[in-house]
């Protein structure tokens, strides 16, 4: 993770070490000067407590606004929230991606049961106590809207009388050349499965889309479960680094992008960072101890520079997304938002990117971003599976970047929720902690989790929107 977060975690943790120890303070005084069994009764309903309503990392008070700015040709309008409708002040302009901008507050039932606000048939969760600017996803219900027939309500939280709508066009990217780039097998099918599925099958249909899913790293890291077959930790990382990697070229297949448009370049994680501020120098897995990328290359569509020596570097990172820029020529590229997702593989691989296109003569028109972490925020997006997408926390300004957000049905989203069941990482049963931990929080915050896998993902990722910040890059050149 970047310094940032670990910053915010190194605080989160501190300030719960803080009111632990003085929880237990209290507690001891409780026990010597009023009863000694009183402790032990009181510590149990404070364990329960935390778990339900306290063990979230939310790093930033509920109380702050988020701060969003929109590029200058967004159409805007002030809308009315009376009568449990969004009564439109003027026509509704033309775009399919619509952002309503309110304050919220939280009830004081808010305090205790996630605050939320149904649009429709949709619902859209935000946090406990929450008090402030935030923004709802109106993308797909635009014909409600413009017939004043789209019904809002808070459940734990008061709607303002008005609110400020933002109405967003874009062209429908998924028709043009796309590459999605892929720090780890996964990254893909959270961010942009709808997307990238849906522009399979415009190239199937011989229009002017087409896919390419570029997957950075092996992916190996943090394979302690597959130790449990006899393995030893670099073996166990060897057999995790295998499998993901075949994952990045199989998974794919089910959303209809042929192995031919997928390519893995077989780095190591948590490298990436490394190898760009050193790019003459090789490195290693930190766990597998490999020190060879072409050992997950067997299966690639095309010979790529680094497959001459095999090693981890920066250099030959750069090389490869160059030369892979000027063989698929994509018009769009997809890669995590470099402010917002604070995973240290995610920045470093739209750094990488970004070089590449600068040294490519091949130069793609639009970036998608996308966030599958958060600095700020680990439940984002909040609420049930299924259901909408609000603008995750921006506590700090933005570049101001249109924003797209492509609707998936509920067909695609079964099919999203089986292809991260296909992901070896997202795999597995819960410890007990956690299991016990949704349970208490099931039965006294009314939280949901679906059937589809018990990975946070399953219920984060499925959802009824994808949600892309959209960047204009260099003019496209000639290969």
């Amino acid at each position: 993770m970047s310094s940032r977060k670990q910053q915010l975690l190194k605080r989160h943790r501190q300030r719960k070490r803080f009111l632990l120890l003085v929880a237990l303070l209290l507690l001891a005084a409780l026990g010597v000067f009023v009863a000694w069994w009183l402790p032990p009764v009181l510590w149990l309903p404070g364990w329960v407590a935390h778990e339900a309503w306290f063990a979230d990392h939310l790093f930033y008070s509920p109380q702050d606004d988020y701060q969003y700015h929109f590029p200058a040709e967004t159409a805007q309008q002030t809308v009315s929230l009376i009568a449990g409708r969004v009564q439109l002040s003027a026509p509704l302009a033309a775009g399919e991606t619509l952002i309503l901008e309110l304050h919220l507050q939280s009830t004081l039932l808010g305090h205790c049961l996630d605050p939320h606000v149904v649009l429709g048939d949709d619902r859209q969760d935000f946090e406990r106590a929450v008090n402030g600017r935030r923004y709802l996803n109106l993308s797909g219900q635009a014909a409600a809207l413009a017939r004043n027939e789209l019904s809002i309500s808070g459940r734990f939280c008061r709607l303002p009388p008005t609110a400020l709508l933002h109405v967003l066009d874009n062209p429908d990217y998924s028709r043009r050349r796309m590459m999605l780039i892929a720090p780890h097998a996964d990254d893909a099918e959270l961010a942009a499965y709808g997307l990238y599925s849906r522009a399979a099958g415009f190239a199937r249909s011989r229009e002017n889309g087409g896919v390419t899913i570029v997957t950075l790293t092996q992916g190996e890291i943090e394979a302690d479960r597959y130790r449990s077959l006899g393995l030893d930790s670099a073996a166990a990382a060897c057999l995790k680094g295998r499998l993901r990697t075949w994952d990045s070229l199989a998974v794919p297949l089910w959303g209809g992008v042929a192995q031919s448009c997928c390519v893995q370049l077989g780095y190591y994680c948590l490298q990436l960072p490394a190898m760009l501020a050193e790019p003459e120098q090789s490195f290693a897995s930190r766990e597998s101890g490999g020190a060879d990328v072409r050992q997950a290359r067997a299966h690639n569509p095309l010979p790529l520079p680094a497959d001459a020596d095999g090693l981890p570097s920066g250099k030959n990172l750069l090389a490869d997304l160059v030369a892979l820029l000027e063989h698929f020529r994509p018009e769009v590229v997809v890669m995590p938002h470099p402010e917002l997702d604070p995973h240290a593989d995610h920045i470093a691989g739209t750094q990488a990117l970004l070089q590449a296109v600068e040294c490519s003569c091949w130069k793609p028109e639009i970036g998608l971003l996308y966030a599958n972490h958060l600095h700020d925020n680990d439940r984002w997006p909040m609420g049930p599976a299924g259901q909408g997408v609000a603008l995750p926390p921006a506590l700090a300004p933005l570049p101001p970047d249109a924003l797209w957000s492509p609707c998936l049905s509920p067909a695609v989203q079964i099919d999203k929720a089986m292809a991260l069941a296909m992901q070896h990482d997202l795999q597995g049963t819960l410890p007990c902690k956690k299991r016990l931990r949704r349970t208490i929080q099931k039965l006294l915050a009314a939280r949901q989790w679906p059937a589809s896998g018990e990975n946070e993902f399953f219920r984060k990722a499925v959802r009824r929107h994808e949600l892309f910040w959209v960047r204009h890059l260099e003019r496209r050149g000639s290969a």
